[in-house]
């Protein structure tokens, strides 16, 4: 929160996928999408592929997750990124461990949350609903996949199955199929292996690009690979950043791995401003992200949803 003209946020990440983390349980400081993008440069910035923003939440929900993508796009559901906010807010003494029930705008999620004897570490088990898959790619599907399937996790997803992909294979398939979905969708490029029932993943996400891991494409991806008889219920799967372990139940996914803080940070709000008004002069000509489904008071739409 801004406290004498600074912002205080944490850094976390989960397989590699990392966020900057915002305590701001009285949602009393909502970023906006320039600012988020300024935060997220990694040259400029502090760097991250997007930024978690943790209010109280209402209801059942002990907190609510608002999250951006490094483009200040709006996301519903990240399993790393929800890891990561439960992570700082046990932290930081706003939860106890244990069970934390989080609303997202792709429904109320709870996580199961420990630290871990070594600093910073900690271990969080997420409940990701249930898998929806939708139609299989069929004659879209590009060459060198087997197969392709749509699959929603709480946002949605594009997955392939086929050989190892390689670098052209991912940053010219990728934003192809992601703008192929209305509002952008993410997509994994997976084939199996390491070992026995297990699966590699590389994934391209919407308002990222490509990521050192993906907690909802892990889950997309295990499940879209259980369905065509190519994984069991319970699933190791490979991104570049880390392992990430999946289990497909009849009525939810669930996501378990580690989660690591990586430290403190303030920003001077004099410094965020001139950094902002940087970005917009060099992109003046460029639309901003729209920013749907977060307003100024989103603890009015958490309460409205639930």
């Amino acid at each position: 929160m801004d406290a004498g003209g600074v912002l205080r946020l944490t850094k976390h990440h989960g397989a590699g996928n990392d966020f900057l983390v915002l305590l701001d349980p009285d949602d009393l400081r909502p970023l906006s999408a320039v600012e988020v993008c300024a935060l997220c440069d990694r040259h400029r910035g502090i760097g991250a592929d997007g930024v978690l923003r943790a209010i109280g939440g209402t209801g059942p929900a002990a907190l609510a997750m608002d999250l951006r993508n490094a483009d200040g796009g709006v996301a519903e559901m990240s399993g790393n990124g929800i890891r990561c906010l439960v992570q700082a807010a046990v932290d930081a003494g706003l939860v106890p461990a244990g069970t934390v029930t989080v609303w997202t705008l792709g429904g109320v999620r709870s996580v199961e949350y420990r630290a871990e004897p070594a600093p910073g570490l900690g271990y969080a088990k997420v409940g990701m609903g249930r898998a929806t898959l939708g139609p299989d790619l069929g004659g879209d599907t590009p060459a060198g996949a087997r197969w392709g399937q749509r699959v929603d996790t709480g946002n949605p997803h594009v997955v392939l199955f086929g050989a190892p992909a390689g670098d052209d294979m991912v940053r010219i398939v990728g934003p192809r199929l992601a703008s192929s979905v209305a509002g952008g969708a993410n997509v994994e490029f997976v084939w199996p292996g390491p070992g026995p029932g297990q699966l590699s993943l590389r994934v391209w996400e919407r308002g990222v690009g490509e990521t050192l891991a993906c907690g909802t494409g892990t889950c997309a991806a295990a499940a879209a690979a259980h369905a065509h008889g190519a994984a069991g219920t319970r699933v190791e799967v490979h991104n570049p950043g880390g392992v990430l372990e999946v289990e497909i139940g009849e009525s939810e996914t669930t996501l378990a791995g580690p989660t690591q803080k990586v430290g403190e940070v303030t920003v001077d709000t004099t410094v965020l401003a001139r950094l902002v008004s940087a970005r917009q002069g060099r992109a003046a000509d460029e639309p901003e992200p729209v920013e749907a489904g977060v307003s100024d008071g989103l603890a009015t739409e958490v309460a409205t949803r639930q």
